[in-house]
């Protein structure tokens, strides 16, 4: 009888694993999961708030500037008359509308609401009403609009709406219109109101008020694209030989009345305004939203627009002009951010890779023996795959999905490539270091102590490879700087200086090593030499950890100087608009500014110092009978020379001695300091200026290249109590926690005309623009990520060692080694290799800011709304927490570790670390 055959039990490997080491797993699911989620998030975050940019932009910009204006002449004279009259009315203009709306290509959309049509007068005609207002003896003009939906953007607020009565053409001798408040106001306009207006037949046009209308939202495209929609104004005539004004306004007839303006002399035309709708656009669409633009402007899209409605159509716009101001902008951000992300970037593979030599070196005897009973490379590798994969792949997934979760409105596939790259590397890491380890069957290796370990030709020469490109990035990054189009070397330039770095170090670790241990050695105590030997006797690929610390505390330091910069930069722009903390300036106006104030100014919560200043803005360097329009010209500063000097010292500015100022001078001449280019005018003799108070002979006393109270290369400070007005203009305020609101109520009650700025306020608005805001908080997020992984690769780097640093401890007891010193040991053997990575990370952090400050462009992200006249700078500078900060963490971190383990070996049994057998 034939048996039947058992099979062999048999558990699923990957099962098998999982539960054998449930919390490796859970650990490397987690540091996945975290790096996943930053892969995505990084360009989710950079779409994210370049698109809330691009739609600030031109959602918030003057209505003038962003609309979309089609404009057309009415047909041609040849035509029939009541076929030019038909294409001014209501229906055919609203169809081109509605056509306009569908015909606009993609992305370029209007918003229907805030759109509006109409025919319009182009030229003004002049009203001779006797009633109507005369500044200069001169009489009004008028324009006159029939535009569509007034109804909709507008209250009635006296009379009627204006209205057709039957139908209206070229000949029709009197309509109705409308005026807003403030032209019915300005003008003296009520309802009943007419106004003659010439024609070209001769016979006038009577346009008779019948309302008074209230803009429902006075800054939309429809009252503030043509401002005299809304109100009139006075404008000056251009033919006149002498300054005279004239009132000029519009008129809005009703919707269906714009064939009469046919026959006037107000030259009318047929347009559309199409207001941008932003809502739908992303910062994808940027070039494609240029394209178009482009094409309705000059194009494929006009041809299109004159084929709708005539050939003479033209569209003009500003918008393309927001645009390229954002890409401008963009362009010279996403470069620094892009340095933030390589660093992060690299740190995080390292890191990765760290993980995957930890899991690999504890499972080597297991990996090993399987090789020794004939396993391939092949079956291993993808067993070790498979039990990866299954933690990595979903942990990848997760962080993925909280990516896009957590920040909307961007792009998938980037997001879905970085948390991808992130599984592959993980997943591929631990087979292909084992295809790399255990290609030949051994069991045991010879020991490769980092002080004995030769680096081998194939290493030298991936390391002046190496060497070759940071060259290269540091020269092209210093020449170029961050604007190059999208050069992924230049941007890697401080990560490469940290990995040439950190190979260098490695190189050179041991050295110190063999010095250190020969003194150590003739001590008594065994725990100095005992801890350089094990260091010593590190295994020379454990220096991976020394090279993820390097490029983790260079990226730190370098994104941490970045910060600093920015911040350092709006600080220095808004000293140079405010002059202090708070600023009362009264320069306008030709009365001084009172005692009183400045006693009540002084009163104000948080004040500390107050400094009157007298500001006079271009002086001539001449006396008053020989001044003309070229004479060269300075501002001048009355001060009082104490509270000055103490003011420029307090702001970190040159100063000068108070003595300088309040000595005499040669004659009648009195001393003043000036910038170097007055300087270089004045001379070093007497010489005659002009003031307020009449002509003044000064002598240069000293140079200041900059001063508090203006930001100008042209200045003259005198003592205020030498000139003949010496009132003050300005009031400097200095004080730690000012009430800004108090500040405004006490310069409001003395003179409503004075002007408050805080410098808190000033530096705030330096940082508003959502590029701005979001590229600082990516970076920021990426200098702690990097700094996070720094901490971890110290983390894995003394988890992968501590089998043998218990196993040691255990042997080292039975020989009478007391548990204090054995906690000494695991510290100071920790420390030789976390003190070279803080040191070096110092000094290639300084290096790094020094050698690539040059080529580094901080003004767009520190100071984009910033004046543009202005003399700010934001210059990259080394930042010494920034640099100390991280090191020393590193070194605390590493103490802490190590102390935590040697406390928790001495509290276990030394029966497990020392079974018989055991080749740790």
């Amino acid at each position: 009888m034939r048996t039947a055959k058992v099979s062999a039990a048999c558990a699923p490997w990957v099962r098998t694993r999982l539960r054998t080491a449930p919390g490796i797993t859970a650990a490397l699911a987690v540091l996945v999961l975290v790096t996943a989620f930053l892969a995505a998030a990084f360009p989710r975050a950079v779409d994210a708030y370049g698109t809330e940019a691009l739609r600030r932009e031109v959602g918030t910009a003057p209505p003038g500037q962003s609309v979309l204006e089609v404009t057309s002449p009415p047909p041609p004279l040849g035509e029939p008359l009541p076929a030019r009259e038909q294409a001014l009315r209501e229906e055919p203009l609203s169809g081109i509308h509605r056509s306009l709306l569908a015909s606009l290509p993609e992305p370029v959309r209007a918003d229907a609401e805030d759109s509006s049509y109409g025919v319009h007068t182009t030229k003004g005609m002049v009203a001779t009403e006797p009633w109507l207002p005369r500044p200069n003896a001169a009489p009004p003009q008028f324009r006159y609009a029939a535009p569509s939906a007034l109804d909709e953007h507008s209250t009635l607020t006296a009379g009627r709406w204006p209205a057709v009565r039957g139908e209206v053409t070229a000949k029709t001798g009197e309509v109705e219109a409308a005026v807003t408040v403030e032209t019915a106001a300005e003008l003296g306009m009520e309802p009943g109101s007419t106004i003659a207006v010439p024609t070209q037949g001769g016979q006038p046009l009577t346009v008779r008020v019948t309302g008074v209308v209230e803009p429902l939202r006075p800054g939309s495209g429809y009252w503030t694209v043509d401002p005299l929609y809304r109100a009139p104004s006075l404008v000056q005539d251009p033919g006149s030989p002498t300054p005279v004004y004239y009132w000029t306004a519009a008129l809005l007839l009703a919707p269906d009345a714009g064939p009469v303006l046919l026959d006037t002399t107000g030259e009318p035309e047929l347009y559309w305004r199409l207001a941008p709708d932003a809502s739908g656009l992303t910062a994808t669409d940027v070039p494609r939203l240029r394209s178009a633009l482009a094409s309705l402007e000059n194009g494929p899209g006009l041809l299109e627009l004159r084929s709708l409605i005539g050939p003479n159509t033209a569209l003009l716009t500003n918008l393309d002009a927001l645009v390229d101001s954002y890409t401008a902008t963009r362009e010279a951000i996403d470069p620094v951010v892009t340095v933030a992300a390589v660093g992060v970037g690299t740190v995080a593979a390292v890191v990765l890779l760290m993980t995957g030599g930890l899991i690999g070196g504890r499972r080597h005897g297991e990996l090993a023996l399987l090789r020794s009973r004939g396993a391939s490379l092949a079956g291993i590798g993808g067993r070790l795959l498979a039990e990866t994969a299954v933690a990595v792949v979903p942990a990848a997934a997760l962080g993925l999905g909280l990516a896009v979760a957590l920040i909307g409105e961007a792009r998938w596939w980037p997001s879905v490539v970085g948390a991808g790259s992130v599984a592959v590397l993980v997943c591929a890491a631990l087979p292909a270091r084992t295809a790399l380890e255990h290609r030949r069957p051994l069991l045991h290796g010879a020991r490769e102590d980092v002080v004995a370990a030769r680096p081998s030709r194939r290493r030298t020469v991936a390391e002046l490879t190496l060497l070759v490109l940071a060259v290269g990035a540091v020269a092209a990054l210093r020449r170029r700087g961050t604007g190059s189009d999208g050069d992924l070397l230049v941007s890697a330039a401080p990560v490469l200086v940290g990995l040439i770095a950190a190979l260098v170090l490695v190189r050179l670790y041991p050295l110190p090593l063999r010095l250190a241990a020969r003194p150590v050695a003739r001590l008594r105590g065994a725990v100095g030499f005992l801890s350089l030997a094990r260091a010593g006797r590190a295994s020379a690929s454990g220096t991976l950890p020394l090279l993820a610390l390097l490029i983790a505390l260079t990226t730190a330091s370098f994104g941490g100087s970045v910060l600093a910069g920015i911040s350092d930069a709006r600080d220095e722009a808004a000293l140079r608009a405010v002059g202090a903390d708070a600023r009362i300036s009264g320069e306008s106006r030709p009365e001084a500014l009172t005692d009183g104030l400045v006693a009540d100014v002084r009163a104000v919560r948080g004040a500390d110092r107050v400094v009157p200043v007298r500001i006079e803005y271009a002086n001539p360097l001449s006396p008053a009978s020989e001044a003309r329009s070229d004479t060269p010209r300075a501002t001048l500063l009355g001060v009082e020379p104490d509270a000055y000097a103490r003011l420029d010292r307090a702001a970190g500015l040159p100063s000068f001695s108070a003595g300088v100022l309040a000595a005499g001078g040669e004659g009648d001449a009195l001393p003043v300091i000036v910038s170097p280019s007055v300087a270089g005018k004045l001379g070093d003799g007497p010489h005659t200026v002009r003031s307020s108070g009449g002509d003044i002979t000064v002598r240069v006393a000293g140079v200041l290249p900059r001063t508090s109270a203006v930001d100008s290369d042209t200045f003259m400070i005198v003592d205020r109590s030498s000139l003949e007005v010496s009132g003050p203009t300005t009031l400097l305020v200095t004080g730690g926690r000012l009430d800004g609101k108090a500040l405004r109520a006490v310069a409001h009650d003395a003179d409503a005309s004075l002007g408050v700025r805080l410098r808190a306020e000033e530096r705030e608005a330096l940082s508003d623009t959502p590029l701005q805001t979001g590229a600082e908080r990516v970076y920021g997020a990426a200098v702690g990520a990097g700094a996070g992984y720094a901490l971890l690769a110290v983390l894995l780097s003394l988890l992968r060692t501590a089998p043998e640093r218990r196993t040691l401890l255990a042997r080292l007891r039975t020989m009478g080694l007391t548990t204090a010193q054995g906690r000494r040991l695991l510290a100071s053997e920790a420390m030789p290799q976390a003190l070279l990575a803080a040191v070096g990370g110092l000094l290639v952090g300084w290096t790094a800011v020094v050698l690539l400050a040059p080529g580094i462009d901080l003004a767009a992200l520190a100071l984009a709304g910033a004046d543009p006249a202005a003399a700010s700078t934001a210059s990259l500078r080394a930042d010494p927490v920034s640099l100390v900060l991280p090191a020393v963490g590193v070194v605390l971190l590493t103490a802490g570790v190590a102390g935590v383990q040697a406390w928790w070996a001495s509290r276990r049994g030394s029966i497990k670390e020392l079974r018989a057998g055991d080749t740790r």
